[in-house]
């Protein structure tokens, strides 16, 4: 099946699906291999990661080349987080072709404009798209793709700009209308109450997406209470390795040894089987000449 088709299927369960957070080819790699069935290619963290600040700083072809190594590196479906769509219309529906081209199989764009600020940094002094104009980008997103089964999902910012519930409803159904696959609907609470009174009054039009980094004490099982279709767990695989790698370098840096370090480290071979060593070498006996072949 196809990476797009297993998406659409994902958002269309009747169970509520989990999408993980990956940043690059090895990150999307674990992810897989812990049994995610998707994963979320989050702009944050993939801004984090090249050293660069979530203000669309890093381009969307730099974007591009991290997401063609983590497609390699995966089987599962994709879905990336592309901000704004990097400009207008024209720019979100050629983002669509490039995307398309890499085996992505779909992707999220939120209603604010471009250069983008992170929902987190001064949220209630961001502005949001108009209404329309948003629903062009929509509306030339899906009519650009060629896979029928490529997925747009539209994220409403309203609840993050402080806009209220009657905003995000009234948004969520425009986008919806506009032909959007599924609604993200955001909130910076450290409660669920935004989405519980959005929920109840959305009565399970369309798929919905949530994202509980700020709410994340909130039990499963009002998620699926009130019918919600995907979790994203956005941030975190980034947010584990900062820790690691701060605890590791500073324990090597004042110790000037590796001797209490090596133990808590993956093994290079964990490495090598993250990277499929084991493929070249069968590849090798398969394509290299007898005395070519590496001991």
């Amino acid at each position: 099946m196809k990476k797009t088709t297993r998406l659409k299927h994902l958002i269309h369960s009747e169970e509520i699906e989990f999408l993980m957070e990956a940043h690059n080819g090895l990150s999307g790699k674990i992810a897989e291999n812990c049994g995610f069935k998707g994963i979320w290619a989050s702009g944050l963290t993939i801004s984090a990661s090249l050293g660069v600040r979530d203000n669309n700083e890093a381009s969307w072809t730099q974007v591009l080349d991290v997401l063609e190594f983590m497609s390699d590196a995966t089987s599962v479906p994709i879905l990336l987080d592309g901000d704004t769509g990097y400009g207008n219309f024209n720019n979100a529906r050629r983002l669509v072709k490039k995307l398309e081209q890499r085996s992505i199989a779909g992707v999220c764009i939120e209603d604010k404009l471009f250069p983008k600020t992170n929902s987190f940094i001064k949220s209630e002094m961001q502005p949001l798209a108009n209404i329309d104009e948003f629903c062009g980008k929509i509306k030339a997103m899906k009519d650009s793709q060629t896979d029928e089964d490529f997925v747009v999902v539209a994220r409403v910012e309203a609840f993050i700009a402080g806009w209220g519930l009657e905003e995000s409803l009234q948004r969520a159904e425009a986008y919806r209308q506009a032909g959007a696959d599924a609604i993200l609907i955001h909130s910076k609470r450290s409660d669920v109450t935004e989405i519980d009174a959005f929920m109840k009054e959305w009565a399970f039009r369309h798929p919905i997406v949530i994202v509980p980094t700020k709410y994340y004490k909130t039990p499963l099982d009002k998620f699926e209470e009130l019918g919600v279709s995907m979790v994203i767990w956005a941030n975190h695989n980034l947010r584990s390795s900062i820790v690691a790698m701060q605890q590791t370098s500073k324990q090597i840096f004042e110790q000037k040894s590796l001797i209490q370090v090596e133990e808590n480290l993956a093994t290079l071979d964990d490495v090598f089987h993250l990277q499929n060593a084991d493929e070249l070498k069968e590849a090798e006996k398969k394509y290299l000449p007898a005395n070519e072949l590496k001991s």
